[in-house]
């Protein structure tokens, strides 16, 4: 039997996962990225992975997601002024609100370094999956405009956040 916030999560990563059905094919970040970082995080509470690891991907999807409302709105000519943050900051309202609401953040023995650990997973998570989206630009502006191998774009930005989680795994073990 699954626990309230483990159906909750498989909820949200299911829903998102079915939500990029519905969008064009041509995003700043790719599907198969925001599809892996969603389901990334409702396997790791199902299975009962560290919050720190499970907040890495949250990250990741938190950023992902900033990155395709911000293009979307572009496409749609919905401009104004600070749009990247105040998207950012929606999203992570939107996110970790709830789980701080349902006690899932703030508890006073899941820390890591004296941090919340989906906290600081997130935080970590959100510059890894964005520095490795930066890598995928700089990699293909140095081959003039194409990648170096396929899927570069998906490695790219899902290889800083698998680095990540074990990164957090030694640590915690």
């Amino acid at each position: 039997m699954l626990n309230k916030q483990t159906k909750i999560l498989l909820i949200f990563s299911a829903l998102v996962g079915a939500s990029f059905f519905f969008i064009p094919a041509a995003q700043a970040i790719c599907p198969v990225c925001t599809i892996a970082v969603g389901a990334g995080i409702g396997l790791s509470r199902y299975f009962g992975v560290d919050d720190a690891i499970t907040g890495v991907w949250i990250g990741g999807l938190i950023v992902s997601m900033s990155f395709w409302t911000e293009e979307w709105l572009t496409r749609k000519k919905w401009n104004f002024k600070q749009q990247r943050i105040i998207l950012l900051l929606a999203y992570y309202l939107i996110i970790l609100l709830p789980l701080y609401w349902e006690g899932i953040i703030g508890h006073p023995l899941n820390k890591l370094f004296g941090i919340d650990k989906i906290v600081l997973g997130t935080v970590m998570g959100s510059l890894g999956f964005f520095l490795g989206t930066e890598l995928n630009f700089i990699l293909k502006k140095k081959n003039g405009g194409k990648v170096y191998f396929p899927f570069q774009k998906v490695a790219t930005a899902i290889a800083p956040l698998i680095i990540l989680s074990v990164i957090f795994y030694i640590l915690i073990k």
